[in-house]
Order: C-alpha cells, then sequence, then structure tokens
C-alpha cells in the first residue's frame, strides 16, 4: 500500500509571467504527480498536488525555489486527506 499525501499549496512573490506554471507541471509529471496549478487574481498561484508522501514532499521543496525567473516569497501548504480524484497533472487557465 502507498502512502499517499494531498497538499493545497499558495505560492506568493513574483510567480506570474514567468513561465510558474509550466515549470509546475513539468516538475509534477516528472514526480509522477497528480493534480493542477493555476494563477489567482491577486498575483499568486495556487496548486493542489497528490501522490506518494516522498514525491509530494520534494515537490514541496521545490516551491520554495520555484521556476528560474521567479521569485518565491512566501509557500502555503495545508495538508488535505487524499481522495485519488486525479490522474493527470493539468494547468488550469481560468
Amino acid at each position: 500500500m502507498t502512502d499517499n499525501k494531498r497538499v493545497h499549496v499558495i505560492v506568493e512573490g513574483r510567480v506570474q509571467g514567468v513561465f510558474f506554471r509550466a515549470y509546475t507541471r513539468d516538475e509534477a509529471v516528472k514526480l509522477d504527480l497528480s493534480g493542477w496549478v493555476r494563477n489567482r487574481s491577486d498575483g499568486s498561484v495556487e496548486a493542489l498536488i497528490e501522490g506518494e508522501k516522498i514525491a509530494v514532499e520534494k515537490m514541496l521543496q521545490w516551491f520554495h525555489q520555484g521556476s528560474p525567473h521567479s521569485l518565491v516569497e512566501m509557500v502555503h501548504a495545508t495538508e488535505e486527506p487524499p481522495v485519488g480524484d486525479n490522474t493527470t497533472f493539468a494547468i488550469h487557465y481560468s
């Protein structure tokens, strides 16, 4: 049995207009995580990630670094019960 984890994340800083969502998706796919990422109207980026606990922890570490041209100021992460409702990782554009 796999030890899965699900985390809702808000990343603040210079994270829009720097390909943050694309890099997030690429990293999540590399780590075999499911979920989504999207821009928020306040300039932050929001994501939901789920998968093996160790992979989720690696992704959380990545969020603190961000994409090459981003400047991450704050990462808010809230753990939620894993539900397995996503099978892929997507960028939401709305």
